[in-house]
């Protein structure tokens, strides 16, 4: 199996780093760009009981792969 998971900023967060992408966007003359947020992608491989798995990824999500004060991840497993 495969867990994929995404880290974004929270929306009420500052995001500088997808300011300055959607401004550079903007100077680029890519138009209709809006609030841009930057964040993390993870994809690893695991192996066992699905419901054990994603307990322990959502478990470490939690406490060590994002900042739940400032972040949100969204996990999803697939086979």
């Amino acid at each position: 199996m495969k867990a994929k998971i995404i880290i974004t900023p929270k929306k009420a967060v500052l995001d500088p780093q997808g300011q300055t992408v959607e401004r550079a966007l903007a100077h680029m003359g890519y138009t209709g760009v809006g609030h841009v947020h930057v964040g993390k992608y993870l994809e690893i491989e695991v192996t066992g009981d699905k419901e054990t798995v994603r307990r322990q990824l959502d478990e470490a999500c939690h406490k060590f792969l994002s900042n739940p004060v400032i972040e949100d991840y969204k996990l999803e497993i697939v086979d």
